[in-house]
Order: C-alpha cells, then structure tokens, then sequence
C-alpha cells in the first residue's frame, strides 16, 4: 500500500537548482502590517506559516544560509507582521505566528485578521508552507490554518520542524497524526519536508522544492 504523504525526495538536479538558488544575495525588504501596504506581486511568493514558536524565523535562517536575516526570538509571537525577502526572482514571506494566546487579545486578533486576509487574497502566492513542530504534531490551530487555505484554494506543503528533537517512535507517532489530519484537506500538497534548522536536517529539501516552483 503506498504511503499517504510521503516524505519529499529530490534528484541531484533539483537539490542542485536549490542550492544555486539560496546561494545567491537574499535581502529584507519590508515588514508590512496592513494588506495596502504588500509589495507590488511582480513576481511569485511562497510564505512560511506556523504557530508562535514553530521556528520559522530559524528555518528562514538555515534556508538562506544567514543567521540574523530573520528575527528568531524565545519569545513567541515577536514576529507581529508580514516580512517580506527577496531570494532570486521570488520573494519569501514571514508570517505572524498565531495560536499565541499570551498576547492582548486586540493584538491577537489583528494579526488574525492580517494573517487570514494575506492568505486569502494574494494572487501571486504559490505555495504556503505551514511549519509544525514534530514534537507536537497538527494542532487544533493548524487545522484552521489548514481549512482556511482550502476556502482560499492555496496550495500547502507541511514542514515539520526540529524533527532532532523527537525520538524514532514519537517521530512515527506524529507523522502518522499530521499524515491522518491532512487527508481530510484538499489543498494539502502530498508530501512532507522533515527538518532540523539546528541539524541542517531536510534544507537542501526544502530549497530545492522552492526553487522548482513557478
């Protein structure tokens, strides 16, 4: 019986297009806070999406090879606006972690309604790359994610992150719970990034998928 969402296998040739990619200059361009305010969609965008403390600030930094490009922080919920970056002809976008329920809750349910507007309503994104910690698997808070990405009919791939840190059966476990909770979502692409920022586990991966997208 064929796996469902297997994990994503490149050939030589597209790990070889990632890493000429992300060699290259990739700079900030912006932080945005308000849709009026996104850069004009001259070219095609994949963003980053994941809870407060999923580590998508850390894994941007391990994709392009620059530790301080974007702002990793211990205290979840820092990053509170789209950052937008300039890698190659794409831009890679930053998203404001949700689930964080510390916050004021005016502050919380702006970055909401940002985040939910952004994903909804950019022509030029591609592909939404949704980070779950594989310590913990899919979240009721991802699940939203997941079903506001089908009404909106963008495309996204799961990344499971800091996979270094679960044992081989946990890991297992959490696969088969993300793998189970992805069936039920039919814009879910049908393979799974595993990786470690800290490792180095999965980023050839996941450049390579970026950069074969168009």
């Amino acid at each position: 019986m064929t796996l469902p969402f297997p994990l994503a296998e490149q050939t030589a040739v597209e790990l070889e297009a990632g890493r000429l990619m992300f060699a290259g200059q990739t700079d900030f361009l912006k932080g945005v806070v308000a849709m009026d305010g996104l850069p004009p969609a001259d070219r095609l965008e994949v963003c980053f999406a994941g809870r407060s403390n999923v580590g998508k600030s850390t894994l941007i930094n391990a994709l392009t090879g620059r530790k301080g490009l974007a702002r990793a922080s211990n205290t979840p919920g820092r990053t509170q606006e789209i950052n937008y970056f300039t890698c190659a002809e794409q831009y890679l976008v930053d998203l404001p972690g949700y689930g964080y329920a510390n916050a004021p809750m005016k502050v919380v349910e702006k970055w909401q309604r940002l985040l939910k507007s952004y994903l909804s309503g950019r022509q030029t994104l591609r592909r939404a790359f949704v980070l779950i910690d594989a310590r913990h698997g899919a979240k009721k808070v991802d699940e939203e994610i997941f079903s506001l990405l089908d009404s909106a009919a963008v495309t996204f791939q799961v990344v499971l992150t800091k996979i270094d840190k679960v044992k081989p059966a946990e890991r297992e476990r959490n696969l088969a719970q993300v793998r189970a909770s992805l069936s039920k979502h039919p814009a879910a692409f049908p393979e799974l990034v595993t990786t470690s920022s800290q490792k180095g586990d999965g980023i050839d991966t996941l450049r390579a998928i970026i950069a074969g997208i168009t």
